[in-house]
């Protein structure tokens, strides 16, 4: 099993995100190559977590089929015999990659959250509200929400993204698009949760992005994975507590303990941590999709 930590593909490199290499393939398309990088708090971490890419990649690829009836995605092809002949000779591709649509992003991450937990939990300790939504008193941590809520930040390129109200949103994107985004989020969450409750998993909260391709609004980027959502064993589950989760948020508790100050230079993982978190990345995928997971 390679571990991928960037690509060198003879394509014009567009980004080399915290997870993901993005190239152009030609006006209308871009390929996407997720890379077994992992960050935290905004910074990316050292390590690599095997198995990540193709599990990110993966789950994003099944829920873009799932949820097409909501709204279009980017993806095209995620099809190795349909990818151009000067690629097929990069195995490692295999998995990991879309064939997506090249759209115009709405710089906007788009935050549901159906419990209260990690920033929200803070938020709401401070002023019983979470971007500018009034919270009702006494909710305990992980507790359920009365209702699944809304709650977009900026997508900054660097530094932490910072949390939107509502009234901010608007005044950022426009009305129409801002009620259009928090009608379709809250709609894949619900959806996603209601799936997900079948599987024994609780969808604490998960984010999305958007962008246009042309004049259509279309999801963009990755779908209820676990670097964007967080998801907890209804079994286990207990309010008034932080959740032993199934992703991303393994590393970030490990790294909150070490008081790390959540800026670069970030720590090197101990082997145990990364074991476990690759563990957690293939257990999602297997409950999720109900598949094996392959070790290629």
């Amino acid at each position: 099993m390679e571990l991928i930590s960037q690509t060198n593909l003879p394509l014009k490199l567009l980004k080399r995100g915290k997870v993901r290499d993005i190239y152009e393939l030609d006006e209308k398309k871009l390929l996407i190559v997720s890379t077994d990088r992992i960050s935290a708090f905004d910074v990316v971490l050292p390590n690599l977590i095997p198995f990540k890419g193709i599990v990110l990649n993966l789950l994003s690829i099944f829920w873009f089929k799932k949820t097409k009836k909501i709204i279009e995605n980017h993806l095209i092809s995620s099809d190795f015999k349909k990818l151009p002949s000067q690629l097929k000779k990069f195995s490692f591709l295999k998995n990991r990659f879309q064939i997506v649509k090249k759209t115009k992003p709405i710089l906007v991450e788009c935050i549901a959250r159906g419990y209260l937990s990690g920033s929200a939990w803070k938020s709401y300790l401070k002023n019983r509200e979470i971007c500018g939504i009034k919270l009702p008193p006494g909710l305990k941590e992980s507790q359920k929400l009365p209702e699944p809520i809304f709650t977009p930040t900026t997508k900054a390129f660097e530094g932490h993204d910072k949390e939107l109200s509502f009234k901010e949103l608007e005044n950022l994107v426009g009305k129409k698009l801002a009620l259009k985004l928090k009608e379709i989020s809250l709609k894949i969450y619900l959806f996603a949760f209601k799936f997900l409750q079948k599987k024994g998993i609780i969808l604490c909260d998960t984010k999305f992005e958007f962008g246009y391709f042309g004049k259509k609004l279309i999801l963009i980027d990755e779908l209820l994975t676990p670097d964007s959502s967080r998801f907890w064993e209804k079994e286990k589950y207990q309010v008034g507590k932080s959740q032993d989760s199934l992703d991303k948020q393994f590393v970030r508790d490990y790294l909150i303990k070490i008081n790390w100050p959540k800026k670069p230079p970030a720590p090197t993982l101990p082997k145990e941590i990364v074991k476990k978190t690759s563990q957690k990345y293939i257990e999602i995928f297997e409950k999720i999709t109900g598949k094996t997971f392959k070790k290629l």
